[in-house]
């Protein structure tokens, strides 16, 4: 992509993840369990955001790799709700594991707001305990040998019994906030890669860690370490109940995105597309 195009790249999707937001949009400690939202919030609340995630998602292309829009939309509210916290270093960079989909699919994405680009999208395990092929069951508790769901923020690395490894932050409260106590974290696994699946027929499970293929869980890692959004999604209909961050209600600026809708199809004509620079990892 030469300067012009690269700029022009920039300029839109700085604009769209660019922000405001209302100054009750703070709260997301974690769902009183004796008190769910009484109307849940959805996408038809935040027309705005939701016209501006479409935008990333066709401009991308996060469609033709298996990515479902509303579940993109999810993890960018999330991402814009962390950010009016200022809890992000990397707010341009966004994760999403996702379990809705079969273990045997390259289900983790590590988009590039800013640039418009999927960096990497390749196999992630889930917990033994949680599901064979699919995953349905999920715990905050030590032991469990289940995965966690929902918003966290990626934290320090270090080298343990699973090698290189990233840590994180859970950020709600009773879904996911004892993952650093449970040593949740993201590692490399000889047992997660295609040459796995197509040898046994599935990739292998973990311990509740979201374990990816060895060999290039390095270079994943080593891009988003140190404050960037991780959203890790299911099916899971008590989540969506209780989760503060998907119900919280606010919306972006509607003349930033104006900016924006003008730009995007040109932005796209240029090649800024995910096809011609994801690191689909096996």
């Amino acid at each position: 992509m030469h300067k012009f195009s690269r700029m022009l790249s920039a300029m839109l999707l700085t604009v769209i993840v660019g922000s405001t937001f209302p100054a009750n949009a703070k709260n997301f400690d974690g769902p009183d369990p004796k008190n769910f939202p009484s109307l849940l919030s959805s996408a038809a609340d935040a027309p705005i955001m939701k016209r501006a995630a479409d935008s990333l998602y066709d401009i991308i292309g996060l469609g033709s790799y298996g990515l479902e829009r509303e579940v993109f939309f999810s993890a960018y509210k999330g991402l814009q709700f962390f950010k009016t916290k200022d809890a992000l270093k990397k707010s341009n960079l966004l994760t999403v594991c996702d379990y809705s989909q079969s273990i045997n699919n390259k289900r983790l994405y590590v988009i590039d707001l800013l640039n418009g680009r999927l960096l990497f999208n390749t196999y992630v395990s889930h917990g033994k305990n949680s599901g064979d092929e699919f995953a349905s069951s999920f715990s905050n508790m030590t032991n469990s040998n289940m995965s966690s769901i929902g918003f966290m923020i990626t934290a320090e690395t270090y080298s343990g019994k699973a090698g290189y490894s990233l840590r994180f932050n859970g950020m709600e409260r009773g879904i996911n906030d004892k993952v650093r106590n449970r040593d949740i974290v993201l590692h490399g696994s000889r047992f997660v890669n295609e040459y796995i699946m197509n040898d046994r027929g599935t990739i292998g499970k973990s311990l509740g860690c979201p374990a990816v293929p060895y060999g290039v869980h390095a270079r994943i890692i080593d891009v988003i370490k140190g404050g960037s959004c991780l959203y890790i999604h299911a099916p899971d209909e008590m989540y969506k109940r209780v989760s503060t961050v998907l119900n919280a209600r606010f919306d972006l600026d509607a003349t930033s995105l104006a900016l924006s809708q003008n730009t995007a199809a040109e932005v796209s004509l240029m090649g800024s597309s995910a096809s011609n620079s994801v690191s689909t990892l096996k």
